[in-house]
């Protein structure tokens, strides 16, 4: 069995849970999250804990039991605190705005990227060149940080394009005249 499947999952206050026909739903301060949980693995309310039970002795059923424990671990934290990610864009003449549900970036390529915003998901836009990316789900919000920052890595010669805040983006010597 897995170690850390076996910890209770702790539901703070001003945050209510319910357990119904192998559905958990939280919800929280900062919205709400489900999850429906696959047979032979079960999930029980007690005392104010989640506790995540598998009685099948099976590889896959005792990985899924640990999954099922961390992942309603970070539905905890998703619909009390919430995750966020920041992003930095660096180059001459790349910036990006918000206009509604619509992100505008642009990159330096011959047209504007525009992204659609996910529902769940809000982003704040300061300077023109930082991106905030928050929301309820770690997965969701680790996913579209990810695919705004596909639109243009940052690359190793001068280090434009788009990081994460903190990435240290190693760099590469270019050409030397002989």
């Amino acid at each position: 069995m897995s170690r850390l499947g076996k910890k209770p999952v702790v539901v703070p206050a001003g945050v209510t849970a319910s357990v119904e026909a192998g559905k958990v739903t939280l919800k929280g301060v900062k919205g709400e999250s489900a999850l429906v949980v696959k047979q032979p693995v079960m999930v029980k309310l007690e005392n104010g804990q989640l506790v995540v039970t598998c009685p099948s002795e099976l590889k896959a059923d005792k990985a899924l039991f640990g999954t099922v424990r961390s992942l309603l671990a970070c539905m905890v934290i998703g619909v009390s605190q919430g995750y966020a990610k920041d992003l930095e864009i660096q180059g001459v003449g790349f910036r990006t705005a918000l206009q509604g549900k619509k992100l505008t970036m642009s990159l330096g390529f011959s047209h504007p990227i525009e992204f659609e915003v996910p529902e769940g998901i809000t982003l704040k836009v300061t300077d023109g060149t930082q991106i905030n990316v928050a929301g309820v789900s770690k997965q969701q919000v680790g996913e579209v940080a990810a695919h705004l920052r596909s639109f243009y890595p940052a690359e190793p010669y001068k280090g434009k394009g788009v990081r994460y805040r903190g990435e240290h983006v190693r760099r590469k010597a270019g050409k030397t005249v002989a």
